[in-house]
């Protein structure tokens, strides 16, 4: 017998308001039965559960997400999310277009963009 993963759970302060946040990241819809005020937000096809907490974050993320974009360059990509909320943590950006950015969700949430796929084929 072996598991499987089900979920990725992010604890947070607002499930359905982080949750909204990563479906325009992901162009996903939060979970039809997932309403604002409730306690977890499904992004059914990303496979990421946000679950409402008590705690506070306090520390760096021991796992976090690495996005590749799929139809647009990493940095295009960066523009939109900064648009979204996202906040630019680290600049890891080389200038010779290697590299990749640190953003954090609006919870403060670590993740990385990465080249886009178009610029990793060239």
């Amino acid at each position: 017998m072996t598991s499987a993963i089900r979920h990725v759970t992010i604890d947070c302060a607002d499930a359905h308001a982080l949750g909204t946040f990563w479906s325009k990241v992901l162009d996903l819809p939060v979970h039809e039965d997932d309403k604002p005020g409730d306690d977890e937000a499904l992004i059914e096809g990303a496979g990421l559960l946000f679950v409402t907490v008590p705690d506070a974050k306090t520390v760096k993320n021991r796992v976090h997400l690495d996005l590749q974009p799929q139809d647009r360059t990493r940095d295009e990509e960066v523009e939109r999310l900064l648009g979204l909320g996202a906040t630019l943590v680290a600049d890891r950006r080389n200038p010779d277009g290697t590299g990749w950015a640190v953003l954090a969700d609006p919870e403060g949430n670590e993740f990385c963009v990465e080249r886009g796929a178009g610029e990793r084929a060239g």
